[in-house]
């Protein structure tokens, strides 16, 4: 099972790993890139960080912790951007919903939101859905 219960995303950063999720398509119009959203333990609190790259990969180059930050000319970090804290992981996972328009059934693990991007990849990069029939999150809440 890929997406992750709501009790396994808490039980997760509780102990100390990364969630993230794949939220699709962005920089229309402009340059095509992808974004996503990763919640991580930092000390004693959670950190909530948005990622917008440009979309290089294919089939073999998965790896979205390695593609460009989509604008690096607006000074944006290449890390990604941080949009929330949290001390509470469900705060944190809420936040994050909130900020990107992620919804709770698509959570993974860190790393499998390279499986999510190859998923993308092969359906075509479909821009209206998911290639599981699923809407991409609301394209504002992501910008």
């Amino acid at each position: 099972m890929r997406y992750l219960t709501e009790a396994y995303i808490i039980g997760a950063l509780k102990q100390g790993r990364t969630v993230e999720q794949f939220l699709g398509p962005v920089g229309v119009p402009g340059p095509l890139g992808v974004s996503y959203v990763e919640v991580r333990p930092v000390n004693a609190s959670y950190e909530v960080y948005v990622h917008a790259v440009e979309d290089v990969g294919h089939e073999g180059f998965l790896d979205l912790g390695e593609f460009p930050p989509l604008d690096a000319d607006a000074g944006g970090e290449e890390f990604g951007r941080l949009v929330a804290v949290a001390e509470h992981p469900s705060n944190a996972v809420a936040a994050a919903e909130e900020a990107t328009g992620a919804v709770r059934e698509r959570w993974v693990n860190e790393n499998i939101v390279q499986d999510e991007y190859g998923d993308f990849v092969r359906a075509g990069r479909p821009s209206d859905q998911s290639p599981d029939g699923h809407p991409w999150p609301t394209r504002g809440a992501r910008s």
